[in-house]
């Protein structure tokens, strides 16, 4: 790789310096349930704020959302479908949303005609498709939670009627948005590695995080949602590609659901943990526990506003729905370990693992190049340089997804105001070929096959 500047240079342009050096801490803001969100980087001077319908209130639609009651100068919830009257309702409150505005399903929004100038997808995993070509039809423009869909098929069906009806799609890759990763492909980019040669990336789970969404919770079975892979993970596929800048050309998946199944299951454990569980007290994964003592995502509940009430509203939860069954009876299909190899154009390879069974979450990040490497782990990295020894640090405090959240809400409303899908890195367009390595990975692990990408 040929460079006009010396490498000092260019490490100085990438806002490095030899030695150590820390980016300030920037400013947060919270979420609805108090998790920090990285405020965006950028200020919007637009004469009117783009007004928005939500499809889904879940967790994904409050993080996109709450982008509005931040920045209501940017920003206008108008509209909100949601079938859990709950969530309906608190999300009409806080956006302020007069009741003709609020509907029970997605459906009901297209009933009409075109009333704002966008739409926020996110509906479950297998409920994206239908809204997003409604939309499209209709003249909206559309964030769309990943992954695009469970099918390859409806995700190049989305891709081409986007093209046709010349909408805008952003597709929420929000890792392209993260300090951490923008500098990382920085510097990939810029040559101060030299040829890059092969990257190493894990994305840690989190048992308890396992435990909740795919064993117990709403992607806990892959041919009713979708698989891991794309679930997770489409994340993971999408920043490697993005950051080596390269075509996939063949990928290699391994892996399997090894651990939550009832063979493991404890001699004493029962249906549920609320049943008397003899092991319930020893047990890493006890959903008393977790829900209940600890009170940890307590989210999913939509637990009643008065707090003396919460409490007994968990325990009922963990006595009905699948959140209070045991992990090693439930009808959960989805891998718990998972490891791709992967060969990109020019002979660059990476290895990605998906790992359930770890203390700790946040990715960990190796890229190998000719002339230095680098080593992260999301919130920091050390690049090393062969020739001089000297190692140069990068830091940031960020938040659960790296600090991509708002940082992607910001740049899906400036190209929606501009009609420019150019001012975003996760276009349709760009996200169609990680989610194709994704359906790849699985056709590979199914059938023990080396699988071509063809996008």
């Amino acid at each position: 790789m040929k460079n006009k500047w010396t490498r000092r240079d260019a490490i100085k342009s990438l806002g490095l310096t030899l030695g150590a050096f820390a980016i300030p801490n920037s400013t947060f803001s919270f979420d609805e349930n108090k998790n920090p969100i990285l405020l965006p980087n950028k200020n919007l001077d637009l004469k009117n704020p783009i007004t928005a319908i939500t499809c889904g209130a879940g967790n994904r639609g409050n993080v996109y959302g709450g982008y509005a009651l931040a920045f209501p100068e940017q920003l206008d919830i108008i509209g909100v479908a949601e079938p859990i009257q709950v969530r309906n309702e608190r999300y009409a409150t806080k956006h302020n949303i007069i009741n003709e505005n609020r509907f029970d399903t997605w459906e009901d929004v297209f009933k009409r005609p075109k009333f704002a100038d966008a739409i926020i997808i996110t509906t479950p995993d297998n409920l994206h498709y239908g809204p997003c070509m409604k939309a499209l039809e209709m003249g909206y423009d559309v964030l769309l939670e990943k992954p695009i869909s469970p099918s390859e098929k409806e995700c190049r069906d989305i891709l081409k009627l986007a093209k046709s009806t010349g909408r805008i799609v952003a597709v929420c890759h929000v890792l392209r948005y993260a300090p951490y990763f923008v500098k990382l492909r920085e510097i990939i980019q810029s040559g101060v590695l030299g040829e890059v040669v092969s990257i190493q990336h894990l994305e840690p789970i989190e048992h308890i995080h396992m435990s909740h969404s795919y064993v117990r919770g709403n992607w806990h079975n892959s041919k009713e949602t979708t698989p891991i892979i794309l679930a997770k993970s489409c994340h993971d596929l999408d920043i490697l590609r993005w950051m080596i800048n390269k075509p996939c050309e063949k990928i290699q998946a391994f892996g399997s659901l090894s651990w939550f199944t009832n063979k493991n299951a404890p001699e004493g454990s029962t249906n549920r943990c609320t049943d008397g569980c003899t092991v319930e007290a020893n047990c890493p994964y006890s959903a008393l526990e977790i829900y209940y003592r600890k009170r940890q995502r307590n989210y999913v509940f939509d637990l009643p506003e008065d707090e003396s009430e919460q409490a007994a509203y968990v325990l009922e939860q963990l006595k009905t729905t699948d959140y209070g069954r045991c992990v090693y009876k439930m009808d959960n299909d989805q891998p718990d370990h998972y490891t791709s190899n992967i060969l990109f154009e020019g002979g660059i390879t990476a290895a990605f693992s998906m790992e359930a069974f770890t203390s700790y979450d946040g990715r960990r990040t190796r890229i190998m190049g000719s002339l230095g490497d680098v080593a992260g782990d999301m919130s920091s990295f050390v690049m090393t340089d062969f020739l001089t020894g000297i190692k140069t640090e990068w830091k940031q405090e960020s938040d659960s997804h790296g600090g991509g959240d708002w940082r992607l809400v910001t740049d899906w409303i400036h190209a929606v105001s501009e009609n420019n899908p150019n001012l975003l890195t996760s276009t349709i367009d760009a996200s169609i070929e990680s989610h194709v390595m994704g359906f790849m990975a699985e056709k590979s692990r199914e059938t023990n096959q080396v699988m071509e990408v063809k996008v």
